[in-house]
């Protein structure tokens, strides 16, 4: 599995363009900002979009979500419970076309969907492999706000437990900054 993170929007957002090497498809995680940019940086791979994938429905990772499905004519999917996020979280209605199941396969790769209320009621990690998309469940060091419309605290701590417990150890690419690994979280991170 191949991952391009590109820091995108006055919040930089990581949006990650996601592959299986021996195939031209690929999976796009939180396109928040600067479809242009994101767009480019497909095409520069030699990647066609097959779906988009989103850890949430704050504006900073759906920003540009609209302009590159309608682009790539891909699905778009979100926990059916970000419909609740006020439009001013969201920059108006949210946009997608799928809600996730347990499971989801897209260009050859397959993603457990982990619910993990918290940030905001319909909050996802998607393990892929040895990987962890974690948005803005859990960051290096730290955890999403817990303090919006929409975010609960007492769910966030669920949350997190849920991840600690996972069996194995992980490479976490957050929602923001740096990338971590999930042993260093369960033995570092004071929210876990």
């Amino acid at each position: 599995m191949e991952i391009l993170a590109i820091s995108v929007g006055s919040y930089q957002t990581n949006c990650y363009i996601v592959w299986q090497a021996d195939r031209e498809d690929c999976v796009l995680i939180d396109p928040g900002d600067q479809p242009k940019k994101i767009l480019e940086a497909v095409e520069q791979q030699g990647r066609r979009i097959a779906a988009i994938l989103l850890t949430h429905g704050h504006f900073d990772h759906v920003g540009a979500v609209r302009k590159i499905a309608e682009k790539a004519d891909c699905p778009v999917y979100l926990h059916p419970a970000e419909k609740k996020l006020p439009f001013f979280m969201t920059a108006g209605p949210l946009y997608s076309t799928d809600g996730y199941e347990n499971t989801l396969s897209a260009a050859g790769l397959e993603f457990t969907v982990l619910h993990t209320p918290g940030h905001t009621p319909g909050s996802v990690c998607l393990i892929c492999g040895d990987v962890i998309f974690s948005g803005d469940t859990l960051f290096a060091g730290s955890c999403g706000r817990t303090d919006f419309p929409g975010s609960d605290p007492k769910e966030m701590v669920l949350s997190l437990k849920k991840l600690r417990e996972l069996p194995g150890d992980y490479r976490v690419f957050p929602g923001h900054a740096e990338n971590t690994k999930l042993s260093y979280e369960r033995e570092n991170n004071p929210y876990m």
